[in-house]
């Protein structure tokens, strides 16, 4: 009961988090690294990235492809979390302490999505 309460936590914090891309873009592009191309596009497709992926978390027979995906997807954002601590002086609203303990906690959450990376197989007795 408990990982099926996670499940939805989890599937709303990325369906929260990729609607936020759309209400605060200019958030998620002063976050972006220069040497990174097309950052609207960026934003854009990573919002609804987390939108799906979140959504299709939900979906039992598809919850691994779901949990696989937000795996890959908070790798790719490792580059991000990487750049703003390397220039932590253009986020100076964003204590430095924070951006480290970003890197622990992308562990956490990709731990967490591979929780889900198995689908539950229910015993059928045969009748």
């Amino acid at each position: 009961m408990i990982k099926v309460v996670l499940k939805v936590v989890m599937a709303a914090f990325y369906v929260f988090s990729g609607i936020n891309h759309f209400r605060s873009p200019e958030f998620y592009l002063n976050l972006m690294p220069a040497y990174l191309p097309a950052h609207e596009a960026a934003v854009i497709w990573s919002g609804v990235a987390e939108i799906a992926l979140g959504l299709l978390l939900l979906w039992p027979r598809r919850q691994w492809l779901a949990a696989w995906g937000i795996i890959a997807m908070l790798i790719a954002f490792l580059p991000v979390h990487v750049h703003m601590l390397v220039n932590s002086h253009l986020y100076p609203e964003t204590p430095v302490m924070f951006l480290w303990l970003r890197f622990p906690m992308q562990a956490v959450l990709v731990a967490w999505a591979h929780w889900y990376t198995r689908v539950a197989v229910r015993a059928t007795s045969a009748t």
